[in-house]
């Protein structure tokens, strides 16, 4: 329940606050004191969209902030979800709107989005105006009462489930179907392409050794070439530098015996020597293992085409993309091989599923067929008395010819007013005045059976009489059994019946004019009674007939 509703510098109001309390209370003014712009800035903390022009000081902010009692709700779960502190005693929604058009909103202090602002709002309070009679007409609204009555939440949450599963197994059907056809549209060319890169037999790596054989392949003449060269300039018999170094050794030694330091000389000589008849055996090694081989450099260059046909085909630049592209292939052939067997197998358990959903239909079509026989039933004793008479009224279930996310049929309410009247769809037949106070009989009992948000009613006995009125609102101060129940309206009927009392008015000062509400006493109560009675001018008879109307001595 909402419990005090805070407004500043909103269109006509400076600044007021509001405390709202539980059961049955009515809200009452004259035309175009200022209701409807309470009921506006309501609407903007519940995720409504915004109006900059409603900013009454451009200079400052339009601040709306409201607080609830959510402990009676079972939505501690949306907190979590949201990441959002829980307080169950004191829920604040606020609302920040800027001359700009910029608008912000906040649920216990933390900003979130319009659309999470909206998600609670509507958890928390129903603003029944006569926009919302609409519904009466709407079949998914329709269902939805019958469910409520008929307790059918975790039924359908259940169904629900596994309708969506078995959709989702249809889809997954639908999809491999389509895909295996497709497949099959192009199966010999996926083979041709399979054995293709079979027949290749390509390994991973192999590209990169051949292109380093064919280049040594290509050049073998050259580089055996080179390498007789070194090897004749190292090791020659008569100008190589082997024979050079030899020679320089043998003087060098026998310098030695005349200069002692001609040893360290030849040591040198003699390591030089050493290390360059080593290298010179190697390049003569390499000489012999340089082979002129057209045939394998023929077959190298032959293998190499074939890679870069098959990664030009492809579009690719590696082995590995093509071995890749193989194993993809090789899929959808095992696909289409397996695919038969698969959809088989899926066709079964979507016909398991459905068989299992079909089940939990018919259950809630059992428990759907009894809630809408008592909800008429106890509709039309309440409604009778509210200037109907004759009234007859039907919820009829009409099957489909395939589920759907409700279940096996859709609802439809059935309304006649007059005796020789057939029964017609609600929407076809029933008057405004008429959908109006039958809406009011559908939420009064759906609030015995389960629990709702606060309602608002604006001004729903707008053109009924003053007995019927009188019934209206006594339906109304029961609901506040239930719940908290806020009516906006201009018939004494209606205010005489309220736990709490309200009244809505302007006064005008030096700023121009203001929007107020006070909670009225006792004898402020009877006043406002009065005056809705008998208009501005209080008369005695008035006053006498309020005190009567609100039970008073």
């Amino acid at each position: 329940m909402i419990k005090k509703l805070s407004i500043r510098n909103f269109a006509l109001i400076d600044s007021l606050e509001i405390d709202f309390f539980s059961e049955f209370s009515v809200i009452t003014g004259e035309t175009g004191a200022g209701k409807s712009i309470i009921l506006g800035a309501l609407s903007l903390i519940l995720g409504q969209r915004a109006d900059s022009r409603s900013v009454k000081d451009e200079n400052h902010k339009a601040v709306i902030e409201g607080i609830f009692d959510i402990s009676a709700y079972d939505i501690h779960n949306f907190f979590d979800k949201n990441d959002l502190e829980y307080d169950a005693g004191n829920c604040i929604l606020r609302r920040e709107l800027q001359a700009s058009g910029k608008s912000r909103a906040f649920i216990n202090d933390t900003p979130v989005s319009l659309v999470l602002l909206k998600e609670l709002g509507e958890k928390l309070i129903d603003i029944h105006s006569q926009y919302q009679n609409l519904l009466l007409g709407n079949d998914r609204f329709q269902l939805q009462v019958v469910d409520v009555w008929g307790k059918n939440r975790d039924l359908l949450n259940r169904y629900r489930h596994e309708y969506v599963s078995y959709k989702s197994m249809q889809k997954e059907l639908e999809r491999m179907r389509a895909e295996t056809a497709a497949n099959r549209k192009e199966e010999d060319y996926l083979r041709f392409q399979s054995e293709q890169l079979e027949e290749a037999r390509l390994e991973e790596g192999e590209q990169e050794v051949l292109e380093q054989e064919q280049e040594l392949l290509e050049h073998a003449g050259e580089i055996k070439g080179e390498l007789y060269a070194l090897g004749q300039l190292t090791s020659g018999e008569e100008a190589g530098i082997l024979q050079q170094l030899k020679f320089a050794l043998s003087r060098l030694q026998s310098l030695s015996k005349l200069y002692p330091d001609a040893e360290e000389l030849a040591s040198r000589i003699q390591s030089a020597y050493i290390d360059l008849k080593d290298v010179s055996a190697e390049i003569n090694d390499r000489e012999e293992s340089v082979i002129i081989d057209p045939e394998r450099l023929r077959f190298v260059q032959e293998r190499l085409d074939t890679i870069y046909r098959l990664q030009q085909k492809h579009q690719v630049k590696t082995v590995s993309d093509l071995l890749e592209i193989k194993q993809s292939i090789d899929d959808k052939l095992q696909a289409i091989d397996n695919s038969d067997e698969n959809i088989i197998r899926l066709e079964k358990e979507i016909a398991l599923r459905l068989e299992k959903l079909d089940k939990i239909a018919k259950e809630l079509s059992v428990k759907r067929e009894k809630a809408a026989i008592e909800f008429s039933t106890l509709l039309v004793d309440k409604a009778s008395g509210l200037g109907m008479p004759n009234l007859r009224f039907e919820i009829e279930l009409l099957p489909h010819d395939l589920l759907d996310e409700n279940g096996a049929e859709q609802v439809r309410f059935l309304f006649s007013a007059n005796k020789n009247q057939s029964l017609q769809p609600v929407s076809d037949v029933a008057s405004g005045g008429e959908i109006s106070r039958i809406m009011l009989c559908v939420k009064s009992l759906i609030a015995s059976a389960v629990a709702l948000p606060t309602i608002i009613f604006d001004e729903v006995d707008t053109g009924v009489s003053g007995e019927i009125a009188d019934k209206m609102a006594g339906i109304m101060q029961e609901m506040g059994d239930y719940m908290q129940v806020i009516s906006i309206t201009h018939l004494p009927q209606v205010a005489s019946k309220g736990k709490h009392h309200y009244r809505v008015y302007k006064t005008d000062d030096e700023k121009g004019t203001v929007t107020q509400i006070v909670r009225l006493n006792e004898k402020e109560r009877v006043e406002e009674v009065a005056r809705m009675l008998s208009g501005s001018q209080l008369t005695d008879e008035a006053l006498s007939n309020a005190k009567v109307l609100l039970g008073k001595k």
